[in-house]
C-alpha cells in the first residue's frame, strides 16, 4: 500500500477549512463563466459562441478567481502556497481534458473542470508524477493523465452543482425568440414569465439587459417587478425574507446574486405551502387560476 501523501491531506483540509460544502467554488465557477461570455457587452451564454483565444483563457480566469476568493498566498514556481504547500492549478471544460506543464512535475495540482450545460462541476487533487502522464506531449511538452492514473486523483468535490445558466437548459428555439426582443426590459420580463421556478442568475439578466445597471430591470419603480405585478408574479432576490418565502411556497430558493420568479393566487383554508402577504394568504398559481395582482414582497 503506498504511503499517505501528507502535503495532499493537508490542502484538502484546508480546501474544506475554507469552503465546506463547495458553494464557495461554485459561485467562483459562475462568475468566471459569466466573465468570460461577458453577455452584457457582446450577448453571448454558450461556450461555443467564445473565439479560440478566449477559450484558452478561462484557464487563467479560474486561477485568478479561486486566487481571489480565498486570498491563497503567491505560490514560488507554482500558482498558490495553500497552508505553506505548493500548488498548481489547471482548469479543462473537459472532463479528464488537463494538461499538465514539465514544470508541475513532483508537486501537486488541482485539477478544475466545469460543464456549464449540465450544471455540475469537479474539483480533485494529484500528485504529479511520470507514471501518471502519457509519453508523447504537445508543442509546449504539456501531457495529460493517462486513464490507467486517473485513480490517483483525490476528488475533493465531485459533480458538484453549478449555479444554473437557464439559458442554456431552455429550448434554443425559445432563448433566439427572447434574445430577438428589441429591448433589454422586454428580454428581461419575458425571461421572468417563461423561467419561471428557475434560479436566473446575475449574468443571466447582464446578457439580457446588455445595458450598465442592468439589475435596475428587475428592481421595482419600473423594472420586471413593477411590470410583472398585474399578471400575478413575485421575483425573489436573495434577501432572506425572499428565501423565507420561497421555502413557504416549494419553490426553488434563490442563491447569492440570483432571482427566482413565481405566479401566486390567493389561497383557500385548506391549501398547503402557503405565505402570508399584504394582510392575505398566497399559494403557487396553477395553469388555469386567473390573474391576481401580486403582493408586495417585503425586503428585511
Amino acid at each position: 500500500m503506498a504511503e499517505p501523501d501528507i502535503e495532499l491531506e493537508k490542502v484538502k483540509a484546508k480546501i474544506y477549512e475554507l469552503d465546506a460544502t463547495g458553494e464557495k467554488i461554485g459561485v467562483v465557477l459562475r462568475k468566471t463563466l459569466d466573465q468570460l461570455y461577458n453577455g452584457q457587452h457582446t450577448g453571448h451564454y454558450r461556450w461555443d459562441q467564445l473565439l479560440k483565444t478566449e477559450k484558452t483563457h478561462c484557464g487563467t480566469l479560474v486561477e485568478i478567481n479561486l486566487h481571489r476568493e480565498f486570498k491563497f498566498e503567491d505560490g514560488e514556481s507554482m500558482d498558490y502556497r495553500i497552508d505553506g504547500i505548493e500548488v498548481d492549478c489547471k482548469y479543462s471544460q473537459s472532463m479528464w481534458g488537463w494538461m499538465i506543464p514539465p514544470e508541475s512535475m513532483g508537486h501537486l495540482c488541482l485539477l478544475v473542470h466545469a460543464d456549464d450545460l449540465k450544471s455540475k462541476w469537479n474539483l480533485g487533487i494529484v500528485r504529479i508524477e511520470e507514471s501518471i502522464l502519457s509519453q508523447g506531449g504537445n508543442r509546449d511538452a504539456k501531457r495529460s493523465i493517462i486513464a490507467a492514473g486517473r485513480n490517483r486523483i483525490v476528488w475533493i468535490f465531485e459533480e458538484a452543482s453549478l449555479p444554473p445558466n437557464i439559458l442554456l437548459q431552455l429550448p434554443r428555439l425559445i432563448v433566439d425568440e427572447l434574445m430577438a426582443l428589441p429591448s433589454g426590459q422586454q428580454r428581461i420580463d419575458r425571461i421572468f414569465q417563461i423561467a419561471q421556478h428557475m434560479r436566473i442568475g446575475r449574468g443571466v439578466i447582464a446578457t439580457l439587459g446588455q445595458q450598465d445597471d442592468y439589475m435596475k430591470r428587475v428592481r421595482g419603480n419600473g423594472g420586471s417587478r413593477t411590470r410583472l405585478k398585474p399578471k400575478g408574479i413575485i421575483i425573489l432576490g436573495h434577501y432572506e425574507e425572499h428565501k423565507r418565502i420561497a421555502k413557504a411556497l416549494g419553490i426553488p430558493v434563490p442563491g447569492r446574486g440570483e432571482s427566482v420568479s413565481v405566479r401566486v393566487t390567493p389561497a383557500a383554508p385548506t391549501d398547503k405551502k402557503t405565505i402570508a402577504l399584504d394582510g392575505k394568504t398566497w399559494r403557487v398559481a396553477r395553469e388555469d387560476d386567473p390573474a391576481t395582482t401580486a403582493p408586495d414582497c417585503p425586503y428585511s
